[in-house]
C-alpha cells in the first residue's frame, strides 16, 4: 500500500481509486515501465547478436551448393579448358607418335631384311651353305633379332640361326605378293625358354638376281620388344600431359584468385558499409571495368557518409525522433497534422534578461548551450522530445510523435528531474563564482493538434492548440524552481499518486471564462525518485566525462 508524503499545509486531492485501463494496480504499471528500459536493451543486445549472427550466416552462404565463389567458378572453369586441350593434344601426340614409331620399325625391319638378302645373294646363288651360316650367325646374335632365317626358292631352310618360324609364314607372304598386297610384316606366336608365351613379327624379301627369285630372306623380332619404345613414348607423353594439366590447374586458381580479387575486396567494402564503417574506401587503382566498379563504390560511399551527416546535423535541428520519421517518408513529408493527447512542458530561466546584461555575449551563449544540453538528455530519459528553443524557453513534448500512454508521468518527471538537476549545476557554478540559474516550468495535458506546421517551403514539427497554449501561460506564472500543472493534469489517474505537491492556486488567464486552479509539484514517489538519482549520476557523470 502507498504511503503519501505530504509537507506542511500541503494540499493533495482526496484519494481515489487505484486502476488503469488495464484493471491492473497503477504501482504494477509503473514497475513495468521501469523495466521498460531494461528491456529495451535487452532487446538491443538481441538485436546485435542477430545482426552478428546474420553476418555469419553471409559469410556461410558463399559455401552453400549453389552459392560457389567466384574464384572457384572461374578456377574450374580455365581448368577444364586447359584439361580438355592437354589431353586432345596428349592424344595427337600420343597418335603421331604411335604412327612415327610404327614407321620406323617397319622401315627398320625392311631394311635389315633387304640387306640380308643382298647379302646373301652371292651365297645363294653358289649354294656356300657354310658362308650362309656364319652370316646368319652374326645376324642372329643382335639383341633385337630373335631369328633369321634364308629359304630356298622352293622354300626349304638354307640356313637358319636363333628362332626358326613356322612354315606357313613364307606362304603367307607369298599369297600376299600373288595377290597384289602391299607387303607387311607376319606375325606368329611363340614361346621363349621360359615358357611365355610371346607375339614375334618377321620381315621377309627375296633374294633376287636380275629378275630370278633366287630365296627368301626372313628376320625375327619379338614385337614387345619393338612395342617397348612405343609405350615409353606414350607414357612419357601421358605423363607430359598430366604435369601440364597440374601445373594448369595451379595456374587456373591462381589466376581465379587474382581475377576475383577485387570482387571480394567490393564484398568486404560492401559488408563494411553495412556494419557502419562509411570511412571504408578501396584503394587500389585500375583502368579496368572493375577499376570502373570501384570508383562508384568509393562514390556511393562518399555519398553515404554526405547523408548520414545530413542526417546528423538534421537530427540536431528537429528531435531524433520527427528526424527518423521525417527521413523514413520522405515522399509523403506534408503540411498537416492529427490530434494527439500529449503533454507539453515549458521551462525558462528567471531572470535571464538581467543575467545576459551582466555577462558577456560568449558567456550568455556557453550557459544557454549548457542548461539545454543537460534538459534535452533529461528528456530522452523520459520519452520527451525537444520541440523548439526560444531564447531562453525550452518546449518540450511527451506522448508526440512516437505515442506514449505515460506521457502525463512522464512529463512531471522530466520537470522535477531538470529542476534537481539545476540546483546540482548552480552548486558547481557557485564553487566557481558563478551566478546561479533558476528555471521555471509549466506544464500541461490535453488534445493538441501534433505535425507539421508552417508553409510548404519551410515547415516544422511541432504542436499547437489551447492545451499548448496554457502550459506556456502556467510556466509564466510560476516562481524560480517550482513546478506549475493544472489541475486536469495533477489529478490525472497516472499522475496524482505518484507526486508530492500542493495546490498553488487558482489564477485568470487571458482568454479563459473561467479561474484555472493550478498545483504546484514539489516532489515524485520513492520509487521514481530512486530511478531518477540514478538518471542524474548517469547525466552528471557524462558530463564530467566530457
Amino acid at each position: 500500500m502507498l504511503l503519501l508524503l505530504a509537507l506542511p499545509g500541503e494540499n493533495r486531492p482526496a484519494p481515489r481509486p487505484a486502476a488503469t485501463a488495464c484493471g491492473m494496480a497503477p504501482w504494477k504499471t509503473i514497475r513495468d515501465i521501469n523495466l521498460q528500459n531494461r528491456n529495451s536493451q535487452l532487446q538491443s543486445a538481441r538485436r546485435k547478436m542477430a545482426h552478428g549472427w546474420h553476418a555469419m550466416r553471409k559469410q556461410l552462404d558463399g559455401w552453400r551448393p549453389g552459392r560457389i565463389p567466384i574464384a572457384y567458378k572461374l578456377a574450374i572453369l580455365i581448368t577444364l579448358l586447359i584439361t580438355a586441350g592437354m589431353i586432345m593434344l596428349g592424344v595427337l601426340v600420343a597418335r603421331n607418335q604411335t604412327q612415327l614409331l610404327h614407321a620406323q620399325i617397319d622401315e627398320f625391319g625392311n631394311t635389315l631384311s633387304q640387306q640380308l638378302a643382298e647379302s646373301s645373294k652371292e651365297l645363294v646363288l653358289s649354294d656356300d651353305l657354310l658362308g650362309l651360316m656364319v652370316l646368319i650367325s652374326n645376324l642372329g646374335s643382335s639383341e633385337n633379332v630373335l631369328g633369321a632365317t634364308i629359304y630356298s626358292e622352293s622354300g626349304r631352310v638354307l640356313a637358319s640361326s636363333g628362332m626358326l618360324p613356322p612354315s606357313d609364314v613364307l606362304v603367307r607372304h607369298n599369297d600376299r605378293v600373288a595377290a597384289g598386297k602391299p607387303l607387311e610384316p607376319v606375325e606368329w606366336t611363340a614361346w621363349n625358354e621360359t615358357g611365355d608365351q610371346q607375339i614375334v613379327v618377321s620381315f621377309v624379301r627375296p633374294i633376287q638376281f636380275q629378275d630370278l627369285v633366287a630365296g627368301y630372306a626372313l628376320v625375327s623380332f619379338s614385337k614387345a620388344t619393338l612395342g617397348q619404345a612405343l609405350r615409353d613414348t606414350i607414357h612419357a607423353v601421358a605423363a607430359a600431359t598430366v604435369l601440364m594439366i597440374i601445373i594448369g590447374i595451379a595456374v587456373a586458381f591462381f589466376m581465379g584468385r587474382r581475377l576475383s580479387q577485387p570482387i571480394h575486396d567490393l564484398m568486404d567494402a560492401r559488408n563494411a558499409l553495412d556494419t557502419g564503417d562509411l570511412n571504408f574506401r578501396l584503394r587500389e587503382r585500375r583502368e579496368d571495368e572493375i577499376g570502373f566498379l570501384i570508383d562508384a563504390f568509393n562514390g556511393m560511399a562518399d555519398t553515404l557518409v554526405e547523408k548520414h551527416q545530413v542526417e546528423s546535423v538534421f537530427s540536431r535541428f528537429v528531435s531524433p525522433n520527427v528526424a527518423r520519421q521525417v527521413l523514413a517518408n520522405l515522399e509523403h513529408v506534408k503540411l498537416g497534422g492529427e490530434h494527439v493527447e500529449a503533454t507539453a512542458l515549458f521551462a525558462d530561466i528567471v531572470g535571464f534578461t538581467s543575467l545576459s546584461e551582466k555577462l558577456p555575449p560568449n558567456e550568455v551563449a556557453e550557459l544557454l548551450n549548457d542548461y539545454f544540453t543537460h534538459i534535452s538528455m533529461a528528456s530522452r530519459y523520459y520519452h520527451g522530445t525537444v520541440d523548439k528553443y526560444m531564447g531562453d524557453c525550452a518546449m518540450l513534448i511527451f506522448g508526440a510523435p512516437d505515442h506514449d500512454p505515460q506521457h502525463r508521468l512522464n512529463a512531471v518527471c522530466c520537470a522535477v528531474m531538470i529542476q534537481r538537476m539545476v540546483d546540482r549545476l548552480n552548486t558547481e557554478r557557485q564553487r566557481q563564482g558563478k551566478t546561479a540559474v533558476h528555471f521555471r516550468i509549466g506544464i500541461n495535458s490535453g488534445l493538441m493538434l501534433a505535425g507539421n506546421m508552417g508553409s510548404h517551403d519551410r515547415m516544422q514539427y511541432t504542436v499547437v492548440g489551447d492545451a499548448v497554449n496554457l502550459a506556456a501561460r502556467l510556466h509564466t506564472v510560476a516562481k524560480e524552481g517550482q513546478i506549475i500543472t493544472s489541475e486536469l493534469l495533477y489529478t490525472a489517474d497516472d499522475v496524482y499518486q505518484y507526486v508530492i505537491g500542493r495546490k498553488h492556486g487558482s489564477i485568470n488567464l487571458r482568454g479563459k471564462a473561467e479561474p484555472v486552479t493550478t498545483y504546484e509539484v514539489r516532489d515524485v514517489a520513492p520509487d521514481l525518485r530512486q530511478q531518477m538519482e540514478q538518471y542524474l549520476a548517469e547525466l552528471l557523470a557524462s558530463r564530467s566525462v566530457a
